[in-house]
C-alpha cells in the first residue's frame, strides 16, 4: 500500500465509520472515565474522528479539543449535535498541535498504532507530555498484540454479514516491523469497496518505555473502561500515564 497516507483511512471510511463502530455502552463508559480524569480541566483527543467519544465527553461538561488528519471525518462530527462547538486542528496528531495545557490527552480505539514507526510514536508521547498540566494524564486505549492470530503472516476473517452485504477483513502481518496491513473488503450487489488500514502495533511494555522517555510513568492499566483488572489474558488495555 505505497500510496497510503495519514488521512487515507479517514477519508475513505468517514461515511461508514459510525455504522461499523456505533456508539454503545463501552463508549458511555469511556466518556464517564475520561470525564473523571479530566475533572475541571480541558481535554484533547488525538484523532478525534467523527466524535464518537468526544461528543459524549463534551456533554458531560468537559472542554474538548481535537486533532485529526482527515477533514472528511471531522465534517461528519460537525454534522452531529454539538459537533460544531468542538475546536479541531487538522494535521498529524503526532505533532499534538493544539493550544494547551490540557488536564487530559487521550487516544482511543488503537489509533496510536496509526503512527507507523516507533519514532513517530515516541514523538507523540513527547509532544503530549509537553502539553499536559502538572497533574495531567495521557490515556491510551489499544489492543494487546497477538501474533498467533496470523497463519503464514496473513489472516482473513468475516467481520459482518447481512442479506445485503458481506464485510471481510484481510490482513498481512510483518512481525519484524510490528506492522499490520489490512483491507476491509465490503461486498455488495452494486460492487466492491476497499477500506485500507495500516498499523504499527506496540506491546504495553514498549508503550511504558515510550512514556518514560517522555518523562511520564504508568499510573494505572485496566482491561477496559470500567477498570476491569488487566491480566495476561486481556486483549485490550486502557493505560493512564502521568508525571
Amino acid at each position: 500500500m505505497e500510496d497510503y497516507g495519514t488521512s487515507t483511512y479517514g477519508d475513505r471510511a468517514a461515511d461508514v465509520y459510525d455504522d461499523f463502530y456505533p456508539a454503545g455502552e463501552d463508549t458511555a463508559a469511556a466518556a464517564e472515565l475520561l470525564a473523571e480524569l479530566a475533572g475541571d480541566g480541558a481535554a484533547l483527543e488525538l484523532a478525534i474522528g467523527t466524535g464518537r467519544v468526544a461528543l459524549p465527553l463534551a456533554r458531560r461538561g468537559v472542554r474538548v479539543h481535537g486533532i485529526d488528519s482527515s477533514q472528511a471525518m471531522v465534517d461528519r462530527m460537525r454534522a452531529k449535535p454539538g459537533g460544531e462547538r468542538i475546536p479541531v486542528t487538522i494535521g498529524d496528531f503526532a505533532d499534538v498541535v493544539a493550544d494547551g495545557p490540557f488536564r487530559l490527552v487521550y487516544v482511543v480505539f488503537n489509533t496510536l498504532f496509526a503512527l507507523l514507526t516507533q519514532a513517530e510514536q515516541v514523538r507523540c508521547f513527547r509532544n503530549v507530555a509537553q502539553r499536559l498540566t502538572g497533574d495531567g494524564v495521557f490515556v491510551v486505549e489499544a489492543f494487546v498484540p497477538d501474533p498467533s492470530r496470523f497463519d503464514r503472516r496473513q489472516r482473513t476473517g468475516l467481520n459482518r454479514m447481512t442479506v445485503d452485504e458481506v464485510v471481510l477483513d484481510v490482513s498481512e502481518h510483518d512481525a519484524l516491523n510490528q506492522r499490520i496491513d489490512s483491507q476491509h473488503v465490503i461486498l455488495r450487489a452494486g460492487g466492491i469497496r476497499l477500506l485500507p488500514v495500516r498499523l504499527r502495533y506496540a506491546w504495553p511494555a514498549e508503550l511504558d518505555l515510550m512514556a518514560q522517555l517522555a518523562g511520564l510513568r504508568l499510573r494505572d492499566r485496566w482491561a477496559g473502561w470500567r477498570r476491569e483488572p488487566f491480566t495476561a489474558a486481556s486483549g485490550v488495555h486502557v493505560s493512564v500515564y502521568g508525571r
